[in-house]
């Protein structure tokens, strides 16, 4: 029983970890600001980013939302193109072979450069933060997704062939499930590269969204609404990752056995 209790002690201390940790840092931040003196253009005290976020909540909103479509729109279809193509590049020798480099490649071309490239072809607006946003998202789930189906075994895949499976019901019965636990990993990555990718994108050519948002306050010397816009995405980057990481627990469960004491 004592250890039991303990057990949930410790369960109950990671839960609450995360607002200790960041309670500890907005009080620092707070009496280093006021200590050295520090410009709000400069360093903005939490309270002032606060006082700033209420201020400017509906405007703030309105844009996240905008920047929370662009992205939602963007890691959607990522999931399925990478889903796609992972799950091919993973199952076929020939198509690793002849496609892999060449997503290497796209995966190291700047984005910012892509975005400019995007603008000329459809114009500032949301369709460039959407093919941002995918750009960034995709190349992990592919990856992820090709790694996972690619490390069943040789001898098990002997097995199914001598028992007459098709190559069509070992990628889907094994290699779909076998990829999983890689699958909900790169999603967990994409979703923030989704963000990074459409504020990207929305602070070069955008009249909407929260990279817009956040070019529109520098030019003002509005530090604070910087720091507000930026806490909140901050903050939903986060809500989603522990979305994925809740379905990741749920439909993964067994691969996580032992993880974590």
């Amino acid at each position: 029983m004592k250890k039991r209790m303990t057990r949930l002690q410790y369960r109950r201390l990671q839960r609450t970890m995360p607002w200790i940790v960041a309670g500890g840092l907005l009080i620092f931040w707070e009496i280093a600001c006021a200590s050295f003196d520090v410009r709000p253009a400069v360093l903005p005290r939490p309270t002032a980013i606060a006082a700033s976020l209420y201020q400017y909540f509906p405007i703030i909103m309105r844009q996240v939302g905008q920047t929370l479509m662009s992205t939602l729109i963007g890691f959607s279809l990522a999931v399925v193109a990478g889903l796609g193509l992972g799950m091919l590049i993973g199952a076929s020798s020939l198509a690793y072979a002849g496609l892999y480099s060449l997503l290497v490649g796209f995966n190291s071309v700047p984005k910012v450069a892509l975005v400019t490239v995007f603008v000329i072809w459809f114009g500032i607006g949301t369709i460039p933060a959407v093919l941002t946003a995918f750009a960034l998202s995709f190349f992990p789930i592919v990856v992820n997704v090709a790694t996972g189906i690619a490390t069943i075994e040789p001898e098990l895949r002997d097995v199914l062939r001598s028992l007459r499976a098709r190559e069509d019901q070992i990628l889907l019965k094994i290699g779909l499930p076998r990829c999983l636990p890689y699958f909900f990993g790169s999603l967990k990555i994409a979703i923030s590269s989704a963000f990074v990718g459409s504020i990207t994108s929305e602070t070069i050519a955008s009249n909407n969204g929260i990279g817009y948002l956040m070019i529109w306050a520098s030019s003002q010397f509005d530090v604070p609404l910087i720091f507000a816009a930026i806490s909140v995405v901050g903050v939903l980057g986060i809500l989603l990752y522990q979305l994925f990481s809740a379905i990741e627990r749920r439909t993964t469960g067994w691969a996580q056995r032992g993880a974590h004491n």
